[in-house]
């Protein structure tokens, strides 16, 4: 499995509008035959904050949902409400 973690900062006029487009990307993303969770989190310091925790089955379930219609429509407009859109990190377990 892999996981992901996609931090982002929303400026702070955005926030109402990202949350409304993240509610539809992570209900699509959920459904996904390779998708084991995917979820959006919010950092308790900075409401600011947010990082989507996914775990995919493979990369070609990655693949697939970087290419789905949802991802590919919802993800340029969250983009734009953005101040800072840090690298996506992948992770694998190490034990588990």
């Amino acid at each position: 499995m892999i996981k992901i973690i996609a931090k982002r900062l929303v400026r702070e006029e955005c926030l109402e509008d990202y949350i409304r487009l993240t509610e539809e990307l992570v209900a699509a993303s959920q459904a996904e035959p390779g998708c084991v969770t995917y979820t959006l989190n919010r950092c308790t310091e900075n409401p600011r904050l947010f990082s989507f925790i996914e775990i995919w089955k493979d990369q070609a379930a990655i693949d697939a949902h970087n290419a789905s219609e949802h991802f590919t429509r919802i993800v340029p407009q969250l983009g734009k409400l953005l101040e800072i859109n840090y690298p996506v990190e992948h992770y694998t377990e190490v034990w588990g």
